[in-house]
């Protein structure tokens, strides 16, 4: 099993320092303790386990460290950056956790940039030897790059010429989008196996400063600083501590105190049940900030978090997801509407974007996706968005037979128009009505109004609203639909259906780098027996099937 939860007193890989309104994050891999046997992390490379410290540094800066406006990223080891994901585990891993791997890579990469653009929490690289591959990628996830000059330090994208895969986690698309290399530059660079150092390497945009050595401290420090002046988080807030998520496990069922999974390994469904809060929300921002992580929208924003995390590597064979939702939604409006009143608070800023980027993983989910709305349901506001995240959403219209829990309604508010967007820069709804943008308009007019079955189906927001007599056998023939088509067709028909509209870097790397990496990696010319990636090292050069595909 593999288990995202960790805490800095667990890491093996990272440390962190800090230095008035400047973190460092620190890199030392342990090379003895990879996730898995038969490798080793040499030379700073890395694998999930790596990544899981990364990811969970990087939220405990943005949640417990108000004070901190700049953070650097540096390594520990002498003349080494980091030398990117670790080719023995790569060898070694199954094709599936290859690609999830990745892509939850990808994911920490972009919620990096995400702490820049929207925490006022600017991460640098200080990049003192060797970055290459991923570990070049890392610091392309950040806003600023230095590179020491000491005549053998460089960056490098080696994949292509040593590997025969591609830079897996954005490392071609932040190139050219981001930093706006020279297509033949850029060419050049990613077939390049030494990679580029010193000058050449700022001409080109591949980094944005050379140091020498003797200065390269020091001046990493300026820059921080320099950015950290630039920041709007507070200086003498309070942060709070994101303590452990508590969860028990049993063979088919995983309980969170606000969320219930219950998986059903016969129809290869994951039931996931959103729990409401008990009461209404707090009064203050004081109050708010003494509840800590126990305060309902971050509590759920980490188990529903956590819980995708976790089925992603740990039960890839359950193929549909169905979301319910269970609670009185003027409560759930409540925490929203405390969202919406102090948007401008540091803390209040995070829970938000951290329901942007929870909401962004389910959207990114290789499952299919059902809502079902339900009498005594709760999709109101924050969690409204995951009925317009589903492929499909069913709303009972009236209640059930002989059931005595309210009506399903759907409530919609200010969040569900802006601050949550997905990965192509549109909100859900905006994105479902791309064809149809007055829609958008019309919703909005009946915003924090109950919206009962027949009236959610005329506006266009469920799919079907269905009565009690037809709602069994309805959703029983979706499930058995869906568990009966090919999971490859389904996960590449969804991709592509659920991000309409415009391109952004960000849907170019889950979508286009990713579809493309998955087909090559699994492709004999990088994972056959004479394949580049199973013989690197070996001495023995890879054998190339020569068509063009």
């Amino acid at each position: 099993m593999i288990d995202f939860r960790t805490d800095p007193s667990r890491y093996n890989h990272w440390t962190l320092s800090f230095e008035g309104p400047i973190a460092y994050l620190n890199m030392d891999v342990d090379a003895s303790a990879g996730l898995a046997p038969g490798y080793e992390l040499k030379l700073n490379s890395y694998d999930l386990g790596v990544d899981i410290e990364l990811y969970d540094a990087v939220q405990r800066l943005r949640f417990e460290h108000p004070e901190i406006h700049s953070v650097v990223i540096r390594s520990l080891k002498e003349r080494i950056f980091c030398a990117g994901a670790n080719i023995r585990m790569l060898g070694l891993s199954t094709h599936g956790h290859k690609v999830n791997f990745c892509k939850f890579t990808n994911e920490t990469r972009n919620f990096i940039e995400d702490a820049t653009e929207f925490s006022g929490q600017t991460y640098i690289s200080a990049i003192n030897g060797t970055a290459a591959g991923g570990g070049y990628e890392m610091a392309l996830a950040t806003d600023y790059i230095m590179l020491v000059d000491d005549g053998n330090a460089a960056v490098s994208l080696p994949e292509v010429p040593l590997l025969a895969v591609l830079p897996g986690t954005g490392g071609l698309t932040r190139v050219v989008d981001k930093r706006k290399v020279r297509r033949d530059h850029a060419d050049v660079f990613c077939t390049l196996e030494e990679g580029i150092k010193g000058k050449r390497a700022v001409e080109w945009r591949l980094v944005d400063e050379v140091v020498p050595n003797s200065k390269f401290i020091e001046t990493v420090r300026e820059r921080a600083l320099e950015l950290a002046e630039k920041s709007d988080r507070p200086d003498n807030a309070k942060g709070i501590t994101l303590e452990k998520l508590e969860r028990t496990l049993s063979d088919n069922t995983i309980k969170y105190s606000h969320l219930e999974l219950d998986l059903d390994r016969s129809a290869k469904t994951i039931t996931v049940t959103l729990m409401g809060p008990g009461q209404h929300a707090p009064g203050s921002l004081q109050e708010m900030q003494q509840q800590g992580c126990e305060f309902w929208s971050l509590a759920l924003a980490r188990q529903l978090d956590d819980a995708l995390l976790y089925l992603r590597l740990n039960e890839p064979e359950l193929g549909t997801l169905i979301f319910k939702t269970h609670g009185d939604g003027e409560k759930v409006l409540s925490y929203d509407n405390l969202l919406l009143d102090h948007a401008d608070n540091w803390l209040v800023r995070e829970i938000t974007l951290y329901w942007k980027r929870t909401l962004k993983r389910v959207d990114m989910t290789s499952r299919s996706i059902v809502a079902l709305i339900e009498p005594g349901s709760c999709f109101a506001g924050i969690l409204a968005e995951l009925v317009f995240a589903a492929d499909r959403s069913y709303m009972l219209e009236g209640q059930f037979e002989g059931d005595d829990l309210p009506e399903a309604t759907l409530v919609l508010n200010e969040l569900n128009f802006g601050p949550l967007p997905m990965s192509n820069n549109l909100t859900r709804l905006a994105t479902r009505f791309l064809g149809e943008p007055q829609t958008v308009g019309e919703i909005h007019a009946k915003i924090n109004e109950p919206v009962d079955a027949m009236q959610a189906f005329e506006l266009g927001l469920v799919t079907y609203a269905l009565d009690d007599i037809d709602w069994d056998d309805e959703v029983r023939l979706l499930l058995e639909e869906r568990a009966s088509f090919s999971p490859d067709a389904m996960i590449g028909m969804e991709a592509n259906l659920r991000f309409a509209g415009p391109e952004t870097m960000e849907t170019k790397i889950f979508g286009r780098l990713t579809a493309w990496q998955n087909w090559i990696f699994q492709r004999p010319n990088a994972v056959g027996e004479k394949g580049a990636l199973k013989l690197y090292g070996t001495g023995v050069r890879a054998s190339y099937d020569t068509n063009r595909v």
